[in-house]
């Protein structure tokens, strides 16, 4: 019988689907926005740069096409930014906006229905993100409930949206004796590519929870660009002598590794230690160390 999550580990399972739905929503409608600019502003990438960023959602949801921001002008740019209160650099880009407006190539005809489509998504995605906000706030106030999970988060790189996805998808940790299991489930356990007398490479399963195998990758990427432990460690994995990996390959073991950690931690009790991770970097001896010319 399938395993159906309780309490906490159910509420979170839910929400981090629902967090799916939305998140895979806003990249459609991201991909749509994209379509539309490219017939209407087709130097939309150059004036705004991020296009599915606050700055250029504003604009756009007020001025769609590049006669409406062309009328509109730098400082009526600035004064939308303003208003919603936004801050940063983006202020700077402003009469750089205007001056690719002016000079677009961008097609003139049907320009009535392309302004309600730009705006309309636009719309939705700034729509998005709030309800992605007040989802994802949800879920770590969830995080915080279980025992020792903030421990996890004193892994630079392992932050709140990715620790909610590990657990959601996980569940209860005292439904497993060995974190093999667990490996297991998310798909990373080790299998031979073998057929007969040929045997090709180890590989990970893919067979398991997507979703798990997905937020402990996004850990290990994310850890190896922000920890300096994990990216030692993925150095070393990457140019050891014996058994050099592949830069992918690493980060499989090292998302076993996190996995690892996590479990001891949320079994435990115990605080994160950078250190221990190191001890499996195999430092060269005095006898092996090259001799000097």
């Amino acid at each position: 019988m399938p395993y159906l999550p309780e309490k906490v580990y159910a509420d979170m399972r839910r929400l981090s689907m629902f967090r799916d739905q939305l998140t895979e929503d806003r990249i459609r409608n991201i991909n749509r926005l994209h379509r539309e600019l490219k017939i209407y502003f087709p130097e939309y990438m150059d004036a705004f740069g991020k296009i599915d960023g606050a700055f250029t959602l504003e604009v756009l949801k007020v001025s769609a096409i590049p006669s409406d921001i062309t009328a509109l002008g730098a400082e009526g740019i600035k004064n939308i930014w303003h208003n919603e209160k936004l801050r940063g650099r983006g202020y700077s880009r402003a009469n750089e906006i205007v001056s690719y407006a002016e000079k677009s190539v961008g097609l003139t005809d049907g320009t009535d229905a392309g302004r309600e489509t730009v705006k309309w998504y636009a719309e939705q995605i700034l729509k998005l993100d709030e309800q992605l906000a007040v989802i994802e706030s949800t879920l770590h106030e969830k995080c915080r409930e279980i025992p020792y999970a903030e421990n996890i988060l004193e892994i630079r790189g392992v932050g709140e949206n990715i620790l909610a996805g590990i657990l959601a998808e996980m569940g209860d940790i005292s439904r497993f004796d060995d974190v093999k299991e667990i490996q297991k489930l998310s798909g990373m356990g080790l299998v031979a590519c073998s057929s007969g007398k040929h045997k090709g490479q180890t590989k990970i399963s893919h067979r398991g929870r997507k979703r798990l195998r997905y937020w402990l990758f996004q850990a290990a990427k994310s850890a190896v660009s922000h920890a300096d432990e994990f990216k030692q460690l993925h150095e070393y994995y990457t140019t050891r002598t014996n058994n050099p990996l592949k830069k992918m390959q690493s980060l499989v073991v090292i998302a076993c590794k996190i996995l690892r950690v996590s479990y001891t931690i949320l079994k435990t009790g115990t605080t994160y230690d950078p250190q221990k991770l190191l001890k499996d970097i195999k430092r060269p001896t005095a006898s092996q160390a090259p001799m000097a010319a």
